[in-house]
């Protein structure tokens, strides 16, 4: 699932990129930084991005997540600091889902 989960993640980024062209998110890795000091995307992309995801989750798992909640909002460490702790983050929501 994990796996999957992140080449969601990737598909979402790389699309994103069209727009940006942001060298960063040119060939996205489990490291690569999103959000915060020193990330690739400022709030506005972010949202798309979320917005993105969930749908892929919902075409890809049948299961309908929400990513940016209140949660996620309230966690000591960012979900959306990295591909890999949005990777963590929502596969934490399907398997809870």
């Amino acid at each position: 699932m994990k796996e999957k989960i992140e080449k969601i993640i990737v598909e979402a980024l790389e699309d994103i990129n069209d727009e940006l062209e942001n060298e960063s998110l040119e060939s996205p890795t489990s490291e690569t930084k999103l959000f915060g000091e020193g990330g690739a995307l400022d709030s506005l992309a972010l949202v798309s991005v979320i917005t993105d995801i969930e749908e892929a989750v919902h075409d890809a798992f049948d299961k309908h997540i929400t990513i940016a909640d209140e949660k996620a909002m309230s966690m000591k460490h960012s979900p959306f600091s990295t591909v890999g702790t949005l990777t963590a983050y929502v596969e934490s929501l399907l398997a809870a889902s």
